[in-house]
């Protein structure tokens, strides 16, 4: 339903600048990381907000800027849970909302997916927006996009009027793959700049380029919000103007990406916002969601989503932090975030995923593995699908081939030996001492549990009624996802139709001794 015109005249509506990231961790200088100088980014945190604990509820693509869109978790988004999927006609975007209420809305660079979004009257739907990808630009290294987001974006600039706008920016970095020591070529970063390596690699000459190469990535796409704040700012629109910077989930590396670690789905957010922000400058610690998302750009547009068409969110809108003046916990009913996944790439027998649901407090994350029969990161076999092929990935794959170190491998690759995981974030953000089996934790792991089952019962959660199943049964979008594991297992397919991993992941045959 659209505003009415009176409405319409009462509010001066924000425009939106969305931009997201693909594949980035919270590894920006606003966060105090040496290795990597992220200017753009770091404006937005000076004059607006920095968050420290924001989360997706997925660490894949599609599925958690399906969350991004929708307002809900993707357990609560039938197909578009996985990906490779369908997204499903009954769920409403956000921009297509603000498009039937008066917004110009648009996008340049990766919008949703990889995945199928569906026809509306015979045209492909348009989930965000028009594309504006048609000019290209030389990137900074080989592997890099070509598509130059500045410069579409001012495209996109010029042809607007008075309408209010909302504009996602959805860089291709730092997704793999890398030009490898691009990050010491091209920049002259040096390996000893990184003052720590996750403990859950080798730390080396190989795992630290590959480090650079990503801080590298994650430059150039801060580059690119520069220029586009700077467009702003001589348009004259920066004042009334949201801009929002993130990315979809964690880094592309082994036991980060498309697992549900602290690292996998803790993301960078700042949001700018010169008329609408009080006391900018402020880091605030409140636990948000992309969920959280929808509601806050409908409500600052005037649109109801009771009233809007689309199905009911469980996040809840971030004016009251907007309107706040404080910094630190902001409002104490923010305390904790769910997370959790299903199927990802077709890694599996029988179209399986890897179900997990978890819930994160400031003090603690708590997950449980409802399958630890199944490879986390896919069957070896299958060459762990769910982890892009990197160096780092090579490197953990050449130490346990060699038989000289294997618990690199066992943390990224290796099967689970409890169903129920519990650590101690404030501590061990790496999720490396699990302390589910120690009795002096039974307390602590049995409340969140409780708490974490509470909410999914009340979002509906398939899981929680018994019928998990039904998320494997969805189709993937594309002929060869489906009973990928056992067409490729008869020859039908190779490691050429898997791009995204490296043909020396695959091991020769199943690893029955890990089972």
């Amino acid at each position: 339903m659209s505003c009415n015109t009176d409405q319409k005249k009462k509010m001066v509506q924000p425009n939106i600048l969305f931009c997201i990231m693909d594949d980035a961790s919270a590894h920006m200088s606003a966060y105090g990381y040496k290795w990597i100088n992220t200017p753009a980014f770091d404006r937005l945190a000076k004059n607006g907000i920095l968050f420290t604990n924001a989360y997706t509820p997925n660490a894949k693509c599609a599925p958690s800027r399906a969350s991004v869109l929708t307002g809900r978790n993707s357990w609560q988004l039938e197909e578009a849970a996985n990906h490779v999927n369908f997204f499903p006609e009954k769920f409403k975007t956000f921009p297509e909302v603000l498009r039937a209420n008066g917004y110009i809305t648009a996008k340049t660079g990766k919008g949703w997916g990889p995945g199928d979004p569906g026809k509306i009257d015979g045209k492909p739907r348009l989930l965000i927006g028009e594309s504006y990808n048609d000019l290209k630009t030389t990137p900074w290294a080989n592997k890099m996009s070509s598509e130059d987001y500045a410069s579409n974006f001012d495209a996109f600039l010029e042809k607007t009027k008075e309408d209010p706008w909302f504009f996602w920016y959805g860089a291709r970095e730092p997704h793999r793959e890398y030009e490898y020591q691009s990050g010491s070529k091209v920049a002259g970063k040096k390996i000893s700049e990184i003052d720590s390596v996750p403990s859950f690699w080798p730390d080396n000459e190989i795992i630290r380029n590959d480090m650079l190469d990503y801080a590298l990535e994650i430059e150039y796409a801060d580059s690119h919000l520069d220029k586009m704040i700077t467009n702003l700012e001589e348009r004259g629109l920066l004042e009334n103007t949201i801009i929002v910077f993130t990315s979809d989930h964690g880094m592309p590396f082994p036991r980060v990406k498309a697992q549900e670690y602290y690292f996998s789905n803790h993301v960078p957010l700042a949001i700018m916002w010169p008329k609408g922000i009080k006391n900018p400058g402020r880091v605030v610690n409140d636990m948000v969601s992309f969920i959280d998302f929808t509601p806050t750009f409908l409500e600052l547009a005037g649109i109801s989503i009771e009233n809007s068409g689309m199905h009911s969110s469980p996040g809840h809108s971030l004016t009251d932090i907007f309107n706040s003046e404080k910094q630190g916990q902001v409002n104490p009913e923010r305390d904790v975030v769910i997370i959790g996944k299903e199927r990802h790439d077709y890694s599996r027998p029988r179209n399986q995923g890897y179900p997990i649901r978890g819930i994160l407090s400031q003090d603690y994350l708590y997950l449980y593995n409802y399958d630890i029969s199944l490879w986390p990161a896919g069957n070896p076999e299958l060459g762990y699908l769910d982890i892009d092929g990197s160096p780092t990935k090579t490197e953990i794959l050449r130490l346990f081939r060699a038989g000289k170190e294997d618990s690199y491998w066992q943390w990224s690759m290796g099967k689970r030996s409890s169903n129920e995981e519990l650590f101690n974030i404030r501590k061990d953000k790496e999720c490396m001492q699990n302390l589910a089996k120690m009795s002096d934790y039974d307390g602590i792991k049995a409340s969140l549990k409780q708490r974490m089952e509470t909410m999914l019962r009340k979002q509906n959660d398939p899981r929680m009624f018994g019928n998990g199943a039904i998320f494997n049964s969805y189709k993937y979008s594309n002929d060869e996802g489906w009973n990928f594991y056992e067409r490729f297992m008869a020859g039908e397919f190779t490691p050429k139709d898997t791009e995204w991993v490296n043909p020396g992941d695959f091991e020769e045959k199943p690893l029955e001794y890990y089972d």
